[in-house]
């Protein structure tokens, strides 16, 4: 089953990966960005196998018409810029001129898809975009409610929450709901919290939820420190392991206690260890793409690096360069070295044949602008899988 969608915002290309693996076709990707799209075009141009029949559009998505693509769109996907709520930026919100939820919303508006699914920063639910969050919501639930020339932002609120509340509501609306993903509870060897936000056509009166956490850290803590079975499968000798970290110790004692002789219930969060297993040593000769080693890790005060048998810290992209901190590996014996793109690129769970364009803070800073494939594959599988689409 072939799904047609579209893709706002769609950055190295992360999220459309994810839809593209549970069966969305996307009839057009909008991407400003420039070194983004060299990224989409090489994977297109190499035929990667869920990218060679992209169709992408270079440019402002506020330029973009859908004119062509009106009553055939039925799932509208992007992760519309996160710095105007990131807690790394400056946090400016609807101030800040790189807010697009507007075009996502008007996206909604004339192409009147089935669902639509947006991913953003956790900053976005801070206290005090509480209001405008919500205005968000309210828009894209009732986007055919334009905003008038007359309105203010506020004004336009006030008239959606009367809509909300009264219960006289438009032809066209759309059940909404939204939460905090961490996607190390769904296989992603990352600590990396997201907004999504969802959204079904209220005329298909579908009931839907965000899928279950399938993976936990008990578990994890289980197979290193009670059973072992974590190092036995990476091979490490009981010479080379690492004693139990401070930080987890009493939790690992109530594990021994509560559980005994039975593991916690799911699947183990994965670490950077398990992400980068198999790969070679970046310092020596490979031909692996994106897999260069870089020099110069040390780590500083609150930038510390991932530990290498813990799930990666969040990749970030700052605005004024990759941060260090969260870009290194801290190995067991005390060393450091940054993250090569294609381990950065494991960590967020793109295919190893999904190459990145440019040098390695490019690539670094597309990589940590990206939704991780796993988890867009995850919330895609969910929403694809609806009687929205049987």
């Amino acid at each position: 089953m072939k799904i047609n969608s579209i893709e706002l915002f769609t950055g190295a290309g992360g999220l459309a990966l994810g839809l593209e693996k549970v069966g969305c076709h996307h009839r057009a990707m909008v991407e400003f960005n420039a070194q983004a799209c060299d990224t989409i075009r090489l994977n297109m141009g190499r035929g990667q196998s869920l990218a060679k029949d992209w169709r992408l559009h270079q440019g402002d998505v506020r330029d973009v018409v859908y004119d062509d693509l009106i009553g055939s769109v039925e799932l509208v996907a992007g992760g519309p810029p996160c710095q105007p709520f990131s807690m790394g930026g400056k946090a400016r919100g609807r101030h800040d001129t790189r807010d697009m939820f507007p075009e996502a919303v008007r996206a909604i508006r004339e192409l009147h898809p089935r669902c639509f699914v947006f991913e953003n920063v956790k900053g976005l639910l801070r206290e005090s975009f509480a209001t405008y969050f919500n205005y968000i919501v309210l828009q894209l639930s009732y986007p055919t409610v334009d905003r008038r020339d007359d309105e203010d932002w506020t004004e336009h609120l006030s008239r959606l929450e009367k809509i909300h509340t009264g219960g006289h509501f438009p032809d066209v609306s759309y059940r909404v709901v939204y939460r905090l993903l961490n996607a190390a509870d769904y296989g992603v060897p990352q600590y990396r919290h997201r907004v999504f936000i969802v959204g079904f056509r209220s005329d298909l009166e579908l009931e839907w939820n965000f899928p279950a956490a399938t993976h936990v850290l008990d578990k994890l803590l289980w197979e290193q420190w009670v059973t072992g079975e974590y190092w036995e499968l990476h091979q490490v000798v009981k010479a080379k392991r690492p004693t139990i970290p401070k930080a987890v110790a009493s939790r690992v004692a109530k594990l021994k206690s509560n559980y005994s002789l039975f593991p916690p219930s799911g699947e183990r969060y994965r670490t950077v260890r398990d992400a980068i297993a198999g790969l070679p040593d970046p310092s020596m000769p490979n031909d692996i793409p994106n897999h260069e080693f870089r020099d110069g890790a040390r780590p500083y005060p609150g930038h510390t690096g991932s530990p290498l048998d813990e799930p990666s810290k969040a990749l970030k992209a700052g605005a004024h360069g990759v941060p260090g901190g969260e870009n290194m590996i801290a190995f067991p014996d005390g060393s450091f070295r940054y993250y090569t793109a294609r381990e950065a690129a494991r960590i967020q769970t793109f295919p190893d044949d999904y190459v990145f364009a440019g040098a390695w803070t490019e690539s670094m800073r597309q990589i940590g602008n990206a939704v991780p494939v796993l988890l867009a594959e995850t919330v895609g599988q969910s929403i694809v899988t609806s009687t929205c689409f049987m």
